[in-house]
């Protein structure tokens, strides 16, 4: 009798997570795509900054040769001395043309200083369509006129978009970006292709200033941590629809040591986790290598055995698959193993504890009550916290 339910237990494992390996190769999601030439609204992009981040530089200057004929740039700090300053000047000498704005101001609004940080901008935007972006993303150039597209849609209340990982240095800087492009990413299609769009990541975040204002503006996320999924939900809340992109930018990912790459990702898993717990419990099926050794080690039959070849063969197909069709593949497949049972190990540990460590501090998961402050310049940025359900 428990022999039989054994066997039913490792076979119904490796067909669970061999069909979410194949979803996850196959699905594209339900992406949007509008004709990007039909609508020119002025647009303000909103950027939070905090210190001289690698290729600090470089991403911002991506926003400074876009295509798009009527944008504006507002950069905020809250230290006067923040060396991101510095980079802010230099691409305004750079580009002459571009209406850039530096917003300097250390006041205050809730414990999430980058929320604070976003208040005190505000004031400086001058359109009607807002873009939210984190500091550490690299665009295209026709980056703004195809996020911004789909708000010509009276029914869309929110654009966001997805990003693949851009590694920094060695070795856990590559393993961090296979966490994006081999597994929040996959997963994040798979769930919009069934008909999800409860998300809003903060890569990319693009609204209309009345739509923000509706929901009582961004003071109303400046207590909350996971603010990008909150933002996207409050949306929601209006009869508003949330849309995915078809623009997929590039994020960076700095982590040099197992230690730094754990704890960032932990902490997405305990983001996750705290806005939708079960479906975080049932996610176990998306860490497909070890759950497919598992499934054929309870039911170690050729059937079973066979289908979980199919779904490791899906499984490293991730690596050599692109994303979009601007963005190359992830490659690095002979790091699959790893980084399935990394994962694994995180989801496990993230089900313990009601706070997450961030540079030395310690912060209240978000579910619903104010998060404490965290470093001198804010939050980290709202994709560090992948947030769907």
């Amino acid at each position: 009798m428990m022999s039989s339910f054994v066997t039913l237990a490792g076979s119904t494992l490796t067909v669970l997570a061999t069909l979410y390996a194949l979803a996850a190769l196959i699905c594209r999601g339900r992406l949007t795509r509008v004709d990007r030439r039909s609508n020119w609204t002025p647009v303000t992009v909103l950027k939070p900054l905090c210190g001289a981040e690698p290729r600090l530089e470089e991403n911002l200057a991506s926003l400074c040769t876009q295509t798009h004929p009527h944008y504006q740039l507002v950069f905020g700090v809250r230290d006067p001395a923040d060396p991101a300053i510095a980079v802010v000047e230099r691409l305004a000498r750079r580009f002459p043309a571009v209406d850039i704005r530096l917003v300097v101001d250390p006041h205050v609004h809730g414990s999430n200083l980058k929320v604070s940080n976003l208040i005190n901008m505000m004031q400086a935007a001058r359109h009607p369509w807002l873009v939210l972006a984190d500091s550490d993303i690299a665009v295209g150039p026709d980056y703004l006129v195809r996020v911004t597209a789909p708000l010509a849609e009276p029914r869309v209340g929110i654009v966001t978009c997805l990003y693949h990982g851009r590694p920094t240095g060695g070795f856990w800087s590559r393993i961090g970006m296979l966490f994006i492009d081999t597994w929040f990413a996959p997963s994040v299609r798979v769930a919009s292709s069934g008909g999800s769009s409860a998300f809003a990541f903060g890569a990319t975040i693009t609204v209309r200033a009345a739509t923000l204002r509706a929901i009582g503006g961004v003071e109303v996320l400046k207590n909350r941590l996971a603010d990008d999924y909150r933002l996207g939900e409050f949306v929601r809340g209006l009869g508003l629809e949330t849309v995915l992109s078809d623009v997929n930018v590039a994020t960076d990912v700095t982590e040099d040591s197992l230690r730094a790459l754990w704890s960032r990702e932990r902490r997405w898993m305990q983001t996750i986790r705290s806005l939708n717990p079960l479906g975080y419990a049932l996610s176990f099926i998306t860490f497909t290598l070890p759950m497919l050794a598992l499934g054929v080690c309870l039911a170690p039959t050729a059937w079973n055995a066979a289908l979980a070849l199919c779904g490791t063969a899906a499984r490293f197909g991730l690596h050599w698959r692109r994303p979009a069709p601007d963005v190359p593949a992830p490659g690095h497949a002979w790091h699959a193993p790893l980084r399935d049972c990394l994962l694994m190990l995180e989801w496990a540990s993230a089900f313990v504890g009601t706070t997450t460590h961030w540079r030395q501090h310690r912060l209240p998961i978000d579910t619903g009550r104010g998060a404490a402050p965290d470093r001198p310049c804010g939050l980290p940025p709202s994709h560090d916290r992948p947030s769907w359900r």
